[in-house]
């Protein structure tokens, strides 16, 4: 089913619905926890040496450098069950992505899901892909709606949510991604700013409204939650 997995509450009318749930009710989630900030209080970079610069008005700048690896700016905190919502923009020549659940080696390697940033006429935004791994799980190849949400040279907003062994996507309020995968539960929050090669010119993505809520996991396992107007901007 291409539903989301959390409990809402539908307003119309000046009166709010519940959501019914199969089988029990889920448990509420926390407030929700902003992920910006003006500092790197919370955050960690791994693999390569890309610049992050956090501004005043709680945006993450990440700026491509020659010669460097794949770079990431991680949350020190990690997370299982939740939700995640962000905004950002990203020059159409820069490959980037989101990091979820995921983790570093010894070596440095950040390695885990990736909800993918991709401006390139492929358009996969919004697909999941293993950093580090499997490569893709979920591309947007049969999902022309998806693919047709991204919005070049704007701001887009992406929403995640990851319960279980289930990870959904939307772009821009369009469901793009629905996989069912077991290999990590749990991990860090991550900003990736893919590498250039050789190339000079300083590529931006830019990442504004991060923020993030847990969602308690109870048994049995998830639910199915009826509800085809959640999830909708």
């Amino acid at each position: 089913m291409n539903k989301p997995l959390i409990p809402c509450l539908l307003i119309a009318a000046g009166f709010a619905f519940g959501c019914i749930s199969i089988g029990h009710v889920l448990p509420e989630p926390t407030e929700w926890k902003g992920l910006g900030g003006i500092n790197d209080t919370g955050w960690v970079q791994h693999g390569g040496k890309a610049a992050f610069e956090f501004r005043r008005d709680g945006e993450i700048v990440g700026q491509s450098r020659p010669n460097q690896p794949n770079s990431f700016l991680c949350t020190l905190e990690e997370y299982s069950n939740f939700e995640l919502e962000y905004d950002f923009r990203v020059n159409r020549h820069l490959n980037s992505g989101v990091q979820i659940r995921s983790h570093v080696r010894d070596s440095g390697i950040v390695y885990g899901y990736q909800v993918e940033i991709d401006p390139s006429d492929r358009a996969f935004t919004g697909g999941i892909y293993e950093e580090g791994g499997r490569g893709w799980l979920s591309d947007l190849k049969n999902n022309p709606d998806a693919r047709a949400a991204f919005k070049q040279n704007d701001w887009n907003h992406v929403r995640v949510i990851a319960y279980g062994d289930h990870i959904q996507t939307w772009l821009n309020g369009v469901l793009a991604a629905d996989l069912h995968d077991t290999v990590s539960q749990s991990g860090f929050i991550g900003l990736q700013v893919h590498g250039v090669g050789d190339q000079t010119e300083q590529l931006e993505v830019r990442w504004k409204n991060l923020r993030i809520r847990n969602l308690p996991l109870e048994e049995p396992p998830t639910p199915q939650i009826r509800n085809p107007t959640f999830g909708m901007p």
